[in-house]
């Protein structure tokens, strides 16, 4: 199925190709639980912006691998680069304009992203 999803003010905009029944993952990490950010990992090949890249904004800490993207104007993360996915995308499923039929939400413990991470490196693989 093919959604469609964008930041607060639509200056953000994008397609995602995900299932009708989505398995998400719920971070308890610093950023992920002080944003509210639900996560669907897909490879790059699934994702597609729509809109132009100067609204993006691009934040990294830590070691810089994750590329979190926010609107400028807005300043809502609807996706960004993963550390665990580097070759994907993260998609804030809250940022879904196009609902799924059903989400299931899993616990990601996120604050020992170490011992975790191996968890999530298969959802970016082609299928």
């Amino acid at each position: 199925m093919k959604y469609q999803g964008s930041c607060h003010c639509g200056g953000i905009r994008f397609e995602v190709e995900a299932p009708e029944d989505l398995q998400v993952e719920e971070c308890n990490c610093s950023i992920c639980a002080k944003s509210g950010f639900l996560h669907l990992i897909v490879p790059k090949s699934k994702f597609r912006l729509l809109s132009a890249e100067e609204n993006i904004s691009i934040y990294t800490f830590n070691t810089g691998v994750a590329k979190h993207m926010f609107c400028k104007i807005c300043g809502i993360k609807p996706f960004y680069i993963p550390r665990s996915n580097p070759d994907g995308y993260d998609i804030n499923v809250r940022c879904l304009d196009t609902k799924p039929r059903s989400i299931t939400i899993e616990q990601f413990d996120g604050q020992n992203w170490e011992h975790h991470a191996h968890k999530l490196a298969h959802k970016s693989r082609e299928i």
